[in-house]
């Protein structure tokens, strides 16, 4: 059984767009698709069979006040406007609207990783949790602590995926993945200090006490699961792709120029994935 993991990673998810426009265009498909944050636009692009489609919500979209800016924070305490990416754009009737019903006929496991803001232990959504026209369950896996508001899904709170599970192997172990695909948007050799996490769960721990604990534990987290996947594809079992650097991109900045150079990167490092998974 093949698996994919996007781990996401705000703006340097663009990095993921490619590997998936790249697995569209070599007719490679999953059994298992995860998603993190923006990993999991791109992996429900990807369900879809809608290529170039997150690419454009990077390199277009994101440059726009309404996306992201200090004034949705002043106006809705959320720097990134999750209603407008994932409703007033994604929706039917909107300006690149997601197929909804192709990804209902996905043949496969779609996860869509989230925290839950009471508990601070993941959640994973599926297709079922969706409908046309209701992606909360993508807002939550994608509504970054400090920067978003925690998204209701269906009564409870969540907050990005990557709090609780940054790289999800083991679930995709669980599902019964032996093939394994992990989309990083940092090189593969680097590891997290944990502190900015720490500052944001010192941030935090007065309303979302478990949140904080799982923040500030996420570089162990991050780390820990990205070793595990070193030591895995040394086996064979895993491929590693990510970025040799990030053409100065990170969660929030971005020019065009670094935009392009790391979707392309992407594309080209996405080469192998069809030799490893032998489709």
């Amino acid at each position: 059984m093949t698996g994919i993991i996007d781990v996401g990673g705000g703006e340097r998810g663009v990095y993921g767009a490619g590997v998936f426009d790249r697995c569209l265009d070599d007719g490679v498909t999953f059994d298992c698709i995860i998603g993190v944050s923006a990993g999991s636009a791109n992996g429900v692009t990807f369900a879809a069979g809608q290529r170039s489609r997150t690419f454009s919500f990077y390199y277009d979209y994101s440059f726009r006040r309404e996306y992201m800016s200090l004034s949705n924070y002043v106006k809705n305490k959320s720097f990134v406007d999750l209603d407008y990416i994932y409703s007033d754009l994604s929706n039917s009737g909107g300006e690149n609207p997601l197929d909804f019903e192709a990804i209902k006929k996905y043949n496969g496991i779609i996860n869509i990783t989230a925290t839950d803001a009471k508990s601070g232990n993941p959640v994973y959504f599926s297709v079922e949790d969706m409908k046309q026209d209701d992606y909360s369950v993508v807002k939550a896996s994608c509504s970054v602590p400090i920067a978003c508001k925690p998204v209701n899904v269906n009564g409870k709170y969540y907050f990005d995926g990557g709090v609780a599970d940054p790289v999800p192997i083991n679930r995709a172990i669980e599902l019964g993945c032996d093939k394994i695909v992990v989309i990083l948007t940092k090189p593969v050799d680097y590891r997290k200090s944990g502190v900015l996490e720490k500052n944001a769960g010192l941030a935090m721990r007065a309303l979302y006490g478990n949140v904080a604990d799982r923040l500030e534990c996420r570089g162990l987290m991050y780390n820990t699961a990205v070793r595990k996947a070193v030591r895995m594809q040394e086996q064979g079992r895993c491929l590693v792709v990510s970025p040799d650097d990030c053409c100065k991109v990170t969660t929030f900045r971005k020019t065009k120029k670094g935009i392009k150079e790391l979707y392309e990167k992407g594309y080209k490092d996405a080469g192998e994935i069809a030799d490893f998974i032998g489709r």
